[in-house]
């Protein structure tokens, strides 16, 4: 016990015995009068009166100074803190009156309010990072507009430089649209906005029709695709939620696999679940990459950071949860990544 309580208990326990003290000296006096005949007439009326009015003096003081520590100065100090909660400060807590696990009533709801604001803490920090990343995010396609904007409007310019420098704006343009619409749609995912409306359905042939629609860019690319899907294997989900986890997976591992490379979609499946790999031979990721490569606007390999937002696998680590699955990236730096889903499978197919 520390040299404060033992300090506040030593006068408390002080105050206690003067308190008892006063009382039984005013008793004793009392009775005393009442043995030696003195409380008869309007002398011993006047006595009892004042008894009466220095007992409740006494106890209305006592009760006073009890509630003082007991009540009120807890309360001051929580809606000092709470105050300071207000005005945006998530760095105090609230002291313990006597200590977090001491059976208090006040600590206990002490232990509630520091709980909530350290949470509150928390989202503000994303709040925070969220709001610098986008900013971070749109100003460079914004710059590069702009700069080729002023470029265009230049009197005299080659054809092919005005054709290099639109495409750039247009890119720049399809970057933007890419991030405004994953922000939503993440957005509305973590506030369950979006409810799963789930259908039974044959998971290869979905798998196949999202490759197809990347054919274009495997074939201008040369890159060889393989595949390995087995025949049905039927899930229970949200089939427009899980094609943009295949959309993203596919695109991604497309985007970062150099020409000639090789991008492998696999489909197995055991008698409960269903696992969904998508591999590639691009440039790999490292292990701390890899730990936080489903964080939002998180990009290991800054010199890839105009490929992408930092958005497509956040988004498709939310949808897998919804759909109560599971997602795992295996990989090492120069020899591809190995993004895995594993699914529940459907009972009756």
């Amino acid at each position: 016990m520390s040299k404060t309580w033992l300090r506040w208990l030593s006068r408390f326990a002080m105050g206690i015995l003067l308190f008892s003290f006063i009382v039984v000296i005013n008793f004793i006096l009392f009775f005393s009068y009442m043995e030696s005949g003195k409380l008869h007439g309007e002398y011993g009326r006047v006595i009892i009166a004042g008894n009466i009015v220095f007992l409740a003096v006494i106890f209305t003081i006592a009760d006073t100074w009890y509630r003082k520590y007991t009540v009120t100065k807890p309360i001051q100090q929580i809606r000092e803190v709470l105050d300071q909660v207000v005005e945006g400060d998530f760095s105090v807590r609230i002291d313990y009156i006597k200590g977090p696990n001491s059976g208090n009533e006040f600590d206990d709801v002490i232990t509630y309010l520091n709980h909530m604001i350290e949470e509150l803490s928390s989202v503000e920090t994303l709040r925070t990072d969220f709001v610098a990343n986008v900013s971070h995010e749109m100003k460079t396609p914004m710059a590069v507009m702009q700069n080729y904007g002023t470029l265009l409007q230049a009197p005299q310019m080659a054809d092919e430089d005005r054709i290099e420098y639109g495409k750039a704006i247009t890119d720049q343009t399809r970057r933007l649209s890419s991030l405004v619409t994953n922000i939503l749609k993440l957005n509305k995912l973590e506030n369950q906005q979006i409810y799963p409306n789930t259908e039974k359905y044959d998971l290869g042939e979905q798998l196949c029709e999202c490759m197809l629609e990347f054919e274009s860019v495997w074939e201008s690319r040369e890159i060889e695709i393989e595949t390995d899907i087995t025949d049905g294997v039927f899930v229970e989900a949200d089939k427009e939620l899980l094609s943009l986890v295949w959309n993203n997976l596919l695109s991604n591992a497309l985007k970062f696999t150099e020409a000639g490379g090789v991008v492998t979609l696999n489909l197995y499946a055991d008698e409960n679940y269903a696992y969904i790999q998508v591999k590639d031979t691009g440039c790999g990721m490292s292990p701390e990459t890899g730990q936080n490569i489903f964080k939002k606007f998180y990009q290991g390999d800054t010199s890839h950071a105009t490929k992408g937002n930092g958005l497509g696998l956040a988004l498709v680590k939310r949808v897998i949860d919804i759909c109560k699955g599971e997602i795992s990236v295996s990989s090492r730096l120069g020899e591809g990544s190995t993004f895995t889903v594993k699914l529940n499978r459907s009972k009756d197919e």
